[in-house]
């Protein structure tokens, strides 16, 4: 793509935002920096963009100087459908997120990984696999790493194993990964995208570039994923535990199997898989595939999926304080999520649960708790009517509200014995209290360790 003087808006100055416009920058482009923020308080984070000669346009919406840029760049925050953006569309300005931009200006082979729930962990894992493989192997993405930042750094040789949301598939264009997976789809982010149909469709967008030279990744057990028309010149792999797979990933006798061109691979036995619980399982299937579709080898799968630990603020044991095991899944944004977090606990857990509200329907979320090793629930955040009202329909009744993060821990910690969990697995999303999952995750983290935690095995 020419950049060099082109007039180029990037809208939200997060970090992707900050990314593309550093990279544009050094493209040669004339940068313009927007964000509902005021400069005081961004505290000095675009300073450097904006001695790099940015214009600054901040604490305001851009329609006065949208439908006069050449290119506009959109956070993944920031809908495609917003109003200040008619103009530019109806003048065919051309508009598109960090994702496309990174990719055009990156070298390299991409991977992308997208799904409702277990792309962070999928995407270091494959990027694992990769590396102990002996190639140039980066985690990119929604995972907190830009495609747009890395680019200019980028080789031929380079594997980008890229986590996709589907706010970032709203704006792709020419988006065109080697290998792309979809690990599952359920209810997220519908205000946003409005309805489920729609929220499909934009994960669906992952793979519409792809033609008869690549792969695509499905979970054969996804009931949603299954019941879509999935028309593709790709070669399809499937992942599952349900059943035996002709071509793609599965368990049988015990072991994880790959079938691909009717050559079948033993990999390892299933209960050799470091990372817990069978949502990992399915996240280890899938990767398998991805790899074993680039030619990674059984021995290389093998060890890393033996020794692979998992990642931050997903089901990640934090400290042991008398006696009672702090774990901070922060990661789980959604209900789905927390449901494969309260399922991974083998005894009985306090619950700390709820934040910004994304149109959620918390019924099975209840269930599985009520079900499962859930003996109480501590409420934060926006959503703490809404979850405790569904509790109560279900018959759940052992029920606490904290004002915040300290407050909850601390209700958490007396009630909940030694030999038993605490759990943040919060059900929804972080922006009524924190920036986002990682700093809800780390202040968890901070809280429990200052209570004199050491770290320990979890008792889940």
């Amino acid at each position: 793509m020419e950049l060099k003087d082109k007039k180029v808006l990037v809208i939200g100055m997060a970090r992707s935002g900050i990314a593309s416009a550093s990279l544009l920058l050094n493209k040669g482009a004339v940068v313009y920096i927007n964000d509902l923020k005021t400069i005081e308080e961004f505290d000095g984070a675009l300073d450097d963009l904006i001695e790099r000669g940015a214009l600054a346009v901040l604490g305001t919406t851009p329609e006065n100087i949208a439908e006069d840029m050449d290119l506009i760049i959109l956070s993944p925050a920031v809908s495609s459908d917003a109003p200040f953006l008619k103009g530019a569309k109806a003048k065919g300005i051309k508009i598109i997120g960090e994702l496309e931009l990174g990719y055009l200006e990156s070298k390299g082979t991409f991977i992308a990984i997208t799904g409702t729930n277990g792309k962070t962990t999928t995407t270091t894992l494959i990027a694992e696999m990769f590396k102990e493989n002996g190639n140039r192997a980066e985690a990119l993405g929604n995972i907190g790493f830009s495609v747009a930042g890395n680019a200019l750094k980028t080789t031929d040789d380079d594997i980008l194993v890229t986590e996709v949301s589907s706010f970032q598939l709203e704006t792709i264009e020419k988006f065109h990964p080697k290998v792309a997976a979809i690990l599952n789809i359920t209810e997220d982010h519908l205000n946003r995208h409005g309805t489920m149909e729609n929220y499909i469709n934009m994960k669906l967008r992952v793979f519409e570039n792809q033609d008869e030279n690549d792969f695509l990744v499905l979970n054969a057990d996804d009931p949603i994923l299954m019941s879509c028309s999935i028309k593709t010149k790709a070669t399809v792999l499937l992942f599952g535990l349900k059943n035996k797979i002709d071509k793609g990933a599965y368990v049988e006798n015990g072991y994880i199997y790959l079938n691909l061109d009717s050559n079948l691979i033993k990999i390892c036995k299933a209960d050799e898989v470091k990372i817990p619980g069978d949502h990992n399982l399915y996240n280890a299937l899938s990767a398998v595939c991805v790899a074993g579709a680039m030619g990674v080898s059984a021995e290389v799968m093998k060890k890393t999926l033996m020794t692979f630990k998992g990642v931050e603020h997903r089901i990640e044991t934090v400290c042991v304080h008398n006696g009672v095991t702090y774990i901070n899944d922060s990661k789980g944004t959604n209900p789905d999520a927390s449901i494969k977090a309260i399922e991974a606990m083998k005894v009985d857990t306090v619950l700390i649960a709820g934040g910004y509200d994304k149109h959620a329907d918390f019924g099975e979320f209840i269930e599985s708790a009520k079900n499962g090793k859930i003996k109480h629930i501590v409420i934060i955040g926006q959503t703490g009517d809404q979850i405790e009202k569904t509790a109560l329909e279900h018959g759940f009744k052992n029920i606490s509200r904290a004002k915040d993060m300290e407050e909850a821990i601390k209700i958490s910690g007396e009630i909940a014995k030694a030999g038993e969990n605490v759990l943040l697995s919060p059900a929804c999303a972080s922006f009524d209290m924190f920036t986002d999952y990682e700093q809800r995750g780390r202040v968890f983290k901070q809280i429990a360790m200052s209570l004199g935690g050491k770290n320990g095995e979890a008792n889940s």
